[in-house]
């Protein structure tokens, strides 16, 4: 092989279309099936973070493709800007004596390329911009993951995240909004996290 240092390099993923059929089984089920199977508990931490992912590159405009799953952060816009995606809820798929307190993940990280197989040597937040999601509502009768006015987003440059938390592996809710994060809707956070990228923080 000319110019490769893998004999397996990584692999091409072509997105699906639900259609397809699982194989020499005398089997009926397609993958539109397993998708029901395993992803239709949007409330789960799991699978709301994935939904959340979904839901932010819907906003900026780049969720035609496929998601990547070993990459260093979660969502790459079209203007070249890296996000992280972090969620929380206050209703949970489980059962609860209350409603869950709003905390976010925001641990260092190293970086793991997936084409070379290899992990960065120093720990750091990889993206750009962090975006805290929330599933906002309280009330089970009427939580619905897929409804975009039940999300509230809170987007933070990486910058501003690491002055002001440095290496904190998680931080709440209440800590964003003392930091001056603000408040979005889905149709205010693209033009949000655009002008956030292109600001410098304040020292």
């Amino acid at each position: 092989m000319a110019n490769c240092e893998y004999q397996y390099p990584a692999l091409t993923v072509e997105k699906k279309h639900g259609d397809e059929c699982f194989l020499n089984g005398c089997c009926s089920a397609h993958l539109v099936d397993f998708w029901r199977w395993a992803y239709s508990d949007l409330m789960g931490n799991t699978e709301r973070g994935k939904l959340a992912e979904y839901i932010v590159s819907l906003a900026m405009h780049c969720a035609n493709g496929v998601s990547e799953g070993w990459r260093a952060f979660d969502v790459l816009t079209p203007e070249g800007i890296k996000i992280e995606v972090k969620t929380s809820a206050y209703l949970q798929s489980w059962a609860q004596k209350r409603i869950s307190n709003i905390r976010f993940g925001i641990r260092e990280t190293l970086a793991w390329d997936s084409v070379t197989n290899t992990y960065a040597e120093i720990a750091m937040r990889q993206a750009d911009v962090y975006v805290f999601c929330v599933q906002n509502c309280k009330e089970q009768k009427f939580v619905n993951p897929l409804d975009l006015a039940q999300w509230d987003f809170y987007p933070i440059t990486t910058e501003a995240l690491d002055t002001a938390v440095s290496n904190q592996k998680s931080i709440g809710l209440n800590t964003l909004l003392a930091l001056g994060v603000k408040k979005c809707s889905f149709t205010e956070l693209r033009d949000t996290v655009i002008a956030l990228a292109k600001t410098p923080i304040d020292r």
